[in-house]
């Protein structure tokens, strides 16, 4: 080995050597590649990502300090066609050889295929053009890193760039900052001309962005322009416009050095007639009239308009008015008698078009015949009454091989003419699995079956015997919702039948950050297992420790324990055991081994059991990202959910027999009685040019109470997977300490952290580092094994930690992503043993997981 190391050493310097060559290699004589920009800034270098996007020339992009895309690029001939069309004439026959083996079409694809031309054009267009350097773009970067510093109060700011030349046809800019000292703004005056302005101003000044005594700011100047702007176009000023605003660059200094003056300059409006032009003081418009026009022909029709007035609205139609009045001005802000307003008119617009009954609405104002107020028009384009959705799609899982699944749904529009919406679905999914646990007594190919439908009715507005208006305002955009659905499965797991209905409401408001509520009033969930003698089959992994169990312990030769049961593993035998060694028919002497078996028997009863479910629930949402391209926001979700009491009530009432379990039942299902609250925190920062860091804090607890000893399955935790602990495959984390023994792995309590770098490698390929930590746990319920429990404190030696990275590709609309997670510290182990030791690190130690869009 030690012989060795001399000539790996040899051998890595002559490649980095041929690698530094190799950046050049297509550059001529006289060019230079840029290495390195640098900013130096009073003396200090800095890598502030503003100052650096100043910069009309920069290096090409590295990778751990390799440069992949300019050596793709590289790889590339400069110019293949002509390089094909040289080759074919530097030998006279060489044409008609080619011409003789393949026609002269084929001749010329040649030079157009992939291995000719075509992988150069694949790497010029993945790869990146060397960025050479131009001593005309840099002086154009001082200029504007010199403007960058003057907009920010630096007037005196000075200078200069150099450009120091490196081995290898490189060079690296320098540029030299002196920014001296930033201007303070003394005072700040108005110079305003029309009298309903000017008091305007100053009834909004004392929110105003610029103050004195901060340094001078053109962005905050630009923002406060606009600011104005929007306040008075808010409160009436219909003609007012940003370009009104005027601040002189002669406000300069008759102050103490480095202080200045700001002036906001309002002239009056500036009215055209004809050629000529004249000024007059802006005035405020008031709202005389709204029309609404519910189909784009209307206004251009003389006969066969119906009107209706309604409220101070007047509406125009083709023949009868087909909506009710009502329900279009719920989704109207602009009114008869107020002033005119920006904010209204955008509020109507988005209202009219969350209706889902319009495309979108066009809106005009027009002065009336005083010329001292507004007339509204509200031009309406009706959608389709009736839209028909119909998709199929082939599919595979880990349950089926082969799949077909098919989607159809129609939605009626305006449907009680109140611009309700009610969607109807069906769905179904025919699958082929070869899995021992399907039976198929026909031998068909496909075997599996799944299907349901679902029912939801939308009103535009809060469905309730009481007013709500004085607490959810109509800006809140209120809707009402009541859905059904049904679904069944049969050769699936336990072969489900699944009910649900549930009403709700959804409300929310935007302003500066995105609010949105929800309140389900009652949620329905009914769960009927039709198939639970499929239970070992499904769960193998009990079985197969049952079985272990079993083989020592069995002393009843008619349970078939053992090989037997192996090959029918819904052979009755298994819970007949379990049923005999609970009862002590079957002696089992050793403790762990017993509580084994109680422990197995206790799953099984809770996941074959059918659940009824009634909750009810509240939900917060706020959020700080305006679109989807925000990169720095931060997300808050809070829920409070509780379920059983009504069916208390009821089963009260009832008297129907109590359950094996001795607790109440309704139509023969015990149902649950439970209270559960989540709390959900997200935060994204901006770090440096398109990289940034994603945190994620999640906890949530459900707690049984009366009827119930444990939460339902369906409303439970579980832990691992692309969404949470990427260390683990999902329900294959936890409880706590314990070794995750279930093949589904669930609890009633969890805390989730998550922590993500995110950075670009090269166009639309992303890569990102993480540490996902976590476990979930069980708490005041009936679970008695220690290492399942929550103890306070001491679980935080429980909480596991996934580190790895990912790549993912950006395809505009969504985000592939595929993530390798180590488990690097895995709390089921003893304790010595939990760390990840970096010598056992190999690929085949990960989990991957392939998830759409980003974690969190």
């Amino acid at each position: 080995m030690k012989n060795l190391t001399p000539k790996i050493a040899l051998f890595f310097l002559f490649g980095l050597l041929f690698y530094s060559c190799s950046e050049v290699r297509k550059l001529q004589k006289k060019q230079l590649l840029i290495h390195d920009n640098e900013i130096i800034v009073n003396d200090k270098s800095t890598n502030s990502e503003d100052l650096h996007n100043q910069l009309y020339q920069k290096p090409n992009s590295k990778l751990l300090g390799f440069k992949p895309r300019l050596q793709l690029y590289n790889l590339s001939k400069k110019n293949a066609d002509s390089s094909y069309n040289a080759w074919l004439l530097k030998k006279p026959n060489r044409i008609n050889r080619m011409t003789k083996l393949y026609s002269k079409k084929q001749v010329n694809r040649l030079g157009k295929s992939f291995l000719v031309s075509g992988y150069s054009n694949f790497f010029k267009e993945i790869g990146e053009a060397p960025s050479i350097l131009d001593t005309s773009r840099v002086k154009k970067s001082e200029k504007r890193l010199y403007q960058y510093h003057v907009n920010r109060g630096f007037f005196d700011a000075k200078l200069s760039s150099k450009i120091d030349s490196l081995k290898n046809q490189k060079v690296k800019i320098s540029y030299l900052i002196n920014t001296g000292k930033p201007y303070i703004i003394d005072s700040i005056f108005r110079n305003i001309e029309s009298p309903v302005v000017d008091s305007m101003y100053v009834r909004i000044s004392d929110k105003s962005l610029v103050k004195s005594g901060e340094a001078f700011n053109a962005e905050k100047i630009s923002n406060e322009k606009k600011r104005i702007t929007t306040e008075f176009r808010n409160n009436g000023l219909y003609h007012f416009q940003e370009n009104y605003i005027k601040i002189p660059d002669a406000d300069t200094i008759d102050k103490p050095k480095n202080t200045l003056n700001i002036t906001f300059n309002i002239g009056n409006r500036i009215v055209k007639k004809g050629d000529s032009s004249y000024t007059e003081p802006f005035k405020l418009y008031k709202i005389t009239k709204v029309n609404v026009f519910t189909d784009k022909q209307v206004k251009e029709k003389a006969v066969g308009i119906d009107s209706v007035s309604y409220k101070k609205f007047n509406f125009y139609s083709s023949g009868k008015l087909k909506y009710k009045p009502k329900a279009l001005t719920n989704a109207i802000f602009i009114e008869e008698g107020k002033l005119f307003s920006d904010q209204d008119k955008t509020l109507t617009r988005s209202a009219l078009s969350g209706l889902k009954v319009f495309s979108y609405p066009q809106i005009q104002y027009v002065e009336d015949a005083s010329g001292k107020g507004l007339i509204a028009n509200i031009v309406l384009t009706p959608k389709k009454k009736y839209n028909f959705i119909a998709k199929g799609d082939f599919t595979q899982s880990n349950i089926q091989q082969f799949g077909i699944s098919g989607f159809t749904g129609i939605t009626f529009r305006n449907l009680f003419k109140g611009a309700e919406i009610l969607d109807f679905s069906i769905r179904g999914n025919l699958g082929a699995s070869k899995d021992a646990s399907i039976k198929n007594s026909t031998n068909a190919f496909f075997n599996i079956l799944e299907y349901g439908g679902d029912v939801k009715l939308t009103f535009p507005r809060i469905f309730f015997p009481i007013n709500t208006k004085k607490i959810i305002k109509k800006q809140s955009m209120p809707s009402t919702s009541i859905t059904l659905g049904l679904s069944k499965q049969t050769n699936i797991g336990l072969d489900k039948e699944n009910y649900n209905g549930s009403f709700y409401y959804d409300w929310g408001l935007n302003k500066d950050e995105t609010k949105k509520f929800k309140f389900d009033l009652f949620n329905l969930q009914f769960v009927r297992n039709l198939n639970i003698d499929n239970y070992f089959n499904v769960y193998n992994y009990s079985y197969d420790r049952l079985n272990d169990l079993a083989l020592v312990y069995n002393t009843n030769a008619n349970l078939n324990i053992g090989g037997v049961l192996g090959n029918d593993l819904s052979f009755p035998g298994a819970v007949e055991f379990i049923n005999q060694v609970g009862s002590g028919n079957i002696s089992v002497g050793n403790e762990e081994n017993f509580k084994a078996i109680n422990i197995i028997g206790e799953r099984r009863k809770r996941l074959i059991e059918n659940n009824l479910i009634l909750s009810s629930s509240f939900s917060y949402n706020l959020s700080t990202k305006s679109n989807f391209n925000d990169i720095q926001f931060y997300n808050i979700k809070a829920k409070v959910e509780s379920s059983g009491n009504i069916l208390n009530l009821i089963a009260k009432q009832k008297n129907e027999p109590f359950s094996d379990n001795n607790k109440r039942t309704l139509f023969g299902v015990e149902y649950a009685q439970y209270i559960k609250t989540e709390f959900e925190y997200i935060k994204h920062l901006h770090l440096y040019k398109k990289s940034s860091l994603a945190f994620r804090f999640f906890g949530g607890i459900a707690v049984p109470y009366g009827n119930s000893n444990s939460v339902p399955f369906s409303r439970s935790y579980f832990a691992g997977g692309s969404n949470d602990n990427r260390g683990w495959q999902a329900y294959s984390l936890g409880p706590g300490a314990s070794k995750s023994v279930n093949d589904f792995n669930e609890a009633n309590l969890k805390f989730s952290l998550n922590l993500e770098y995110r950075f670009n490698i090269f166009n639309s390929l992303n890569g990102a580092l993480f540490a996902d930590s976590g476990n979930i746990w069980n708490v005041f319920d009936n679970v008695e094994d220690e290492k399942l429990k929550f103890k306070g404190a001491k679980s935080i030696q429980e909480f596991a930690l996934g580190t790895g990275f990912g790549l993912r590709y950006d395809f505009g609309f969504f985000v592939v992503r595929g993530d390798f997670g180590f488990k690097a510290y895995n709390p089921a182990k003893e304790y010595a043993e939990r760390w990840f030791k970096f010598k056992d690190m190999n690929l085949s130690k990960t989990v991957f997981n392939i998830g759409i869009n980003y974690p969190f």
